[in-house]
């Protein structure tokens, strides 16, 4: 509730506190105001839960099209020796049997320093003169360079490398013993494949990495056979144990080698997957059904309405979703309904599913709940149905929502253009109060004065006579 500021009148002429009068004028004057800004209020409120639906009904939009044409499908890949590789498949892959044959996975390059040129501490200077330079290069990629001072050591050196950032890590390693300590300086590529093989263009350090090295790990690619090792599998090479491409929408990953052995690979449709979407399309849509009903209320003991109560579009927005859930499907061979799915509505609107239900009809006629949820082009399935009277509800043109909230919103505006020009009123007519009281103090104080002057004139005028007379009678 709007309130004007309280009036604060003193030195009063007749000692009467005018403020009082005042402010019950003002306080009488502002009623329309109130009532103003209690009708923005509350449209406020409405604006904001019709807000909150159309998130519902965008969270409803989109659970649907996880069962729309082209994302319905899931499937999944399985393995016959998880222990040698996975196997994951994207959700439009067709179902299939693969024979994949693993002949070595990818390593990344490793090499250190000869054990002839490790070095007894971390701090002994492995720079002789006045600098030297260590350089190196990654594959094809640019040659790298850490230059040194006198009296760099080999942390100096990893650390520089390291800075670098140039694919390639460097640690330092005792090689030796705690009372003979032997530090030599562990180089390893970032990513695996010969791709990636390290070489050493440089070294003007003592651990003369250019005099020789110790291969510590090969750099190696990948290399697996697609297909019946006694016929004529295809030989893939690659540098990741990652392995993309090469099975439709099947992503590999290499852990080690088979031998003479195969792993079998599986891609099947994934009914459990498309069960989790149809039950996130019924929690959309209940929650779209909860919400209207939370506001849909009626208090008798406070005669007051949730702020969807005797609203026409709420009512609209539940008859035609659930007119869409419910509908039928033409041209399907075994379901023409969701209700043959297992799905009940409740009273309150809401809708359960029969999991058991669902379940067998996935598992024995999945083609069939396919067509019964995604349909054809020019035969929508529910899926498709439910989007299109989400589409119809919250159109920006001509959406029943949207014409609903950019009502609210107008006689919102109007309502604000009203109570700023109301209160201005308020402000004014408060002034002109304050000034005629004012005026009023202003003239009782002259009242007063010239009172007690009359008063004082007449006593003094009163008080001579008086003498006067008594000499006489003397």
């Amino acid at each position: 509730m709007t309130t004007s500021p309280t009036v604060s009148f003193g030195g009063l002429g007749n000692g009467f506190d005018y403020s009082q009068v005042i402010n019950a004028l003002v306080q009488a004057a502002s009623a329309p105001l109130n009532r103003l800004t209690q009708e923005q209020n509350t449209l406020s409120a409405k604006s904001a839960d019709y807000t909150t639906l159309t998130g519902k009904l965008q969270a409803l939009q989109t659970a649907t099209g996880a069962l729309g044409i082209g994302s319905y499908d899931s499937s999944v890949a399985t393995v016959s020796d998880p222990t040698a590789l996975t196997a994951t498949a994207a959700s439009t892959v067709p179902a299939g049997n693969y024979t994949v044959g693993i002949s070595q996975i990818a390593q990344a390059h490793q090499l250190a320093n000869k054990a002839e040129t490790a070095v007894s501490s971390t701090t002994a200077s492995i720079v002789s003169g006045a600098s030297a330079v260590f350089s190196f290069q990654v594959g094809a990629g640019s040659v790298q360079t850490v230059t040194l001072s006198s009296g760099a050591n080999i942390q100096d050196l990893a650390d520089g490398i390291n800075n670098l950032g140039a694919g390639l890590t460097a640690s330092v390693v005792n090689t030796g013993s705690e009372s003979a300590p032997a530090y030599r300086l562990i180089l390893t590529a970032s990513s695996t494949g010969t791709g990636n093989a390290i070489t050493i263009t440089s070294d003007g350090t003592g651990l003369n990495f250019t005099g020789g090295v110790d291969t510590l790990q090969a750099a190696q690619d990948a290399k697996i056979q697609i297909g019946d090792p006694a016929l004529n599998p295809i030989t893939v090479t690659r540098g990741s144990n990652t392995i993309s491409g090469v099975l439709p929408g099947v992503t590999l990953t290499l852990t080690k080698p088979t031998g003479p052995e195969t792993v079998n690979i599986s891609v099947t449709q994934d009914p459990s997957a498309v069960q989790t979407k149809i039950k996130a399309l019924v929690t959309a849509y209940n929650d779209v059904v909860t919400f209207i009903n939370s506001k849909n209320t009626y208090d008798a003991r406070t005669s007051q309405g949730g702020t969807f109560f005797a609203e026409g579009t709420p009512g609209t927005v539940l008859g035609r979703l659930r007119q869409a859930l419910n509908g039928t499907v033409s041209g399907t061979a075994v379901y023409a309904t969701v209700g043959q799915l297992g799905f009940k509505t409740n009273r309150d609107g809401t809708v359960t599913i029969d999991e058991a239900a669902l379940t067998a009809a996935l598992n024995s006629n999945y083609a069939d709940v396919k067509a019964l949820l995604v349909g054809q082009l020019d035969n929508p399935g529910i899926a498709r149905q439910v989007s299109a009277a989400v589409d119809s509800l919250d159109d920006v043109e001509g959406g029943a929502v949207t014409l609903k909230q950019n009502s609210l919103t107008d006689q919102i505006k109007n309502l604000t253009d009203r109570i700023a020009t109301q209160q201005e009123y308020i402000n004014q007519y408060q002034q002109r109060l304050q000034l005629q009281y004012a005026q009023l103090d202003s003239l009782l104080n002259t009242i007063q004065g010239q009172m007690g002057f009359l008063t004082a004139n007449a006593n003094a005028q009163s008080g001579g006579s008086l003498a006067t007379t008594s000499g006489a009678s003397r």
